[in-house]
């Protein structure tokens, strides 16, 4: 199967056993490289600075050199470049400006807020530039590369040529491709962002307004509440927070319940006395959202002026 990319259009789906170098050995770049190996292709090196990255390269990817960034680019097919979104143009650049990216190479970054006019240098000198990003949490640990099998990818490239390599790649990984145009790779990042990421905010403030309402004499045999994770409130809240996230993912809107949504004034207001009681920087989260929610719904119009404090 041959590795050009005009052979991708016309028919042949996979870019077989490509020559991969990753920079750098992240929790991202040292997952991807693990996948791609077990798809067949050969990651010979990757740039590893930290102590961490050097220990995730040497224990997920044992085969690689630990290399100079120079080096990888020079010797790569496919070149991962899995670093920081603040890093990454500054890295296109020097390596452009250094010629050490050989025309024909595919370059992919895993940047969900760029799309590939970040790597815009680098086409210039004639590589392949392609965005792919997996939509998933890494944590560094082993259950990353399992997770990468059910996830899905945010792909841009250049053209349909571009696009097909993308797509191969991320089959090939057990991933599901899905195509973002270059200008709305800001809004997918935003989206992603917003229900992930604020995700935890909103339960870890949830566990801490819970561990003071639990604080007191327990019953008998009951644990203890104290703040360490993974405790009497996160097991209060996890049945009812994991009911909410699926019944939103399989019903929208319509899984929305609670006083906010029933119109109920009294309620709400309770529920941001007590709030503010124990940090008022929780009662103005609440608010915030609650009146996010008290639109979706069509509430009780008191509710929304409540929260919008008239």
């Amino acid at each position: 199967m041959s590795n050009d990319p005009q052979s991708v259009a016309n028919g042949d789906p996979a870019p077989a056993r490509l020559t991969v170098g990753i920079v750098s050995a992240g929790r991202v770049g040292s997952a991807l490289g693990a996948a791609l190996e077990r798809a067949g292709h050969v990651v010979f090196g990757v740039a590893a600075i930290s102590d961490a990255s050097v220990r995730r390269a040497r224990s997920r990817l044992p085969d690689s050199e630990i290399l100079p960034v120079e080096d990888v680019a020079a010797r790569s097919e496919l070149l991962v470049l899995a670093v920081p979104d603040t890093e990454l143009a500054g890295l296109a650049r020097g390596l452009a400006g250094a010629k050490v990216v050989r025309p024909g190479t595919i370059v992919a970054h895993t940047s969900g807020a760029n799309g590939v006019g970040v790597l815009a240098p680098l086409a210039e000198v004639g590589a392949m530039p392609l965005a792919i990003h997996p939509a998933m949490t890494f944590t560094g640990h082993n259950e990353d590369i399992t997770r990468l099998s059910n996830a899905c990818f945010g792909i841009t490239a250049a053209d349909e040529i571009g696009y097909a390599i993308a797509q191969a790649l991320v089959i090939e990984m057990g991933g599901e491709p899905v195509r973002v145009q270059e200008h709305n790779r800001a809004l997918y990042h935003a989206a992603l962002a917003h229900g992930s990421n604020h995700l935890v905010t909103l339960i870890v403030d949830a566990v801490a307004a819970l561990r003071v309402a639990l604080d007191g004499p327990g019953l008998l045999g009951q644990q203890i509440v104290d703040d360490q994770p993974n405790g009497l409130a996160e097991r209060l809240l996890a049945p009812l927070a994991s009911a909410a996230l699926d019944n939103a993912l399989r019903r929208g809107q319509s899984a929305l319940t609670g006083p906010v949504a029933r119109g109920d004034a009294d309620a709400v207001a309770a529920h941001l006395t007590a709030l503010a009681a124990v940090d008022s920087r929780l009662a103005e989260g609440y608010r915030a959202l609650s009146l996010r929610t008290a639109e979706r719904a069509g509430t009780d119009p008191a509710v929304i002026e409540l929260l919008k404090g008239r």
